[in-house]
């Protein structure tokens, strides 16, 4: 199986986004992350799905959006509208989460569920019929250029067995201080997707750094 990489724009040039993401892109970019804050389940406003859908069409890969929201069932509709293929929620503000899963899937997306570096598997064992992806959180959501917290790695080794277990096709993404000095260590842990922001669009030339783990990844392909 191919590892994925997915340039986070929380990190990108709001002021060229469109070139930034075509550009990431055009250098190997599997998937574009999108982070959406409301600045009430995080300390962060971000972009909702107007935006999304001025940059949809620029590019041919799948926007990613992670719902950082207190209320992400009632954004599923205007972002797939918009131009999201993969939608991911937090398991902590998701009262009902089998039923916005089952939401994302009908709608036409790929179904994932978020856990912040606290929460612990258990809370998603029984959702994951309708789970396409995982995302392990490896830093507090809500800001760009934190450091990777060291003992999530146990944590994606985890999931990588629940997963295995399983025998469901569910992917395991990663996001929260992803760089090239640990990209490596990320994948081996067991993650299929990782998500990177300032390492990418933060670096002087974001396309070489982006087939930089692109060249770090293919390493992993199955």
């Amino acid at each position: 199986m191919k590892k994925m990489i997915a340039p986070s724009i929380l990190s990108a040039d709001f002021g060229k986004l469109r070139d930034e993401i075509v550009t990431v892109v055009e250098a190997g970019a599997d998937l574009i992350h999108v982070d959406c804050m409301d600045n009430h389940f995080v300390p962060n406003l971000t972009i909702g799905p107007v935006v999304l859908a001025s940059l949809k069409g620029c590019i041919q890969v799948p926007f990613d959006v992670h719902l950082m929201v207190t209320d992400p069932s009632s954004l599923v509709a205007p972002f797939v509208e918009a131009g999201a293929t993969m939608i991911s929620v937090q398991v902590e503000t998701e009262l009902h989460l089998q039923r916005t899963l089952a939401l994302i899937k009908a709608r036409g997306a790929q179904a994932g569920v978020v856990l912040n570096p606290a929460t612990p598997l258990v809370s998603l064992e029984l959702v994951l019929p309708w789970t396409d992806f995982i995302l392990i959180m490896t830093v507090n959501p809500g800001f760009a250029s934190q450091s990777f917290l060291e003992p999530m790695f146990e944590k994606i080794r985890q999931t990588r067995n629940l997963v295995d277990r399983s025998g469901f096709p569910i992917q395991i993404e990663v996001d929260g201080g992803v760089k090239l000095s640990n990209v490596k260590a990320v994948f081996e842990a067991g993650a299929d997707i990782v998500v990177a922001g300032s390492a990418i669009f933060g670096a002087a030339d974001p396309a070489l750094a982006v087939k930089k783990f692109r060249e770090i990844a293919d390493r992993f392909a199955s």
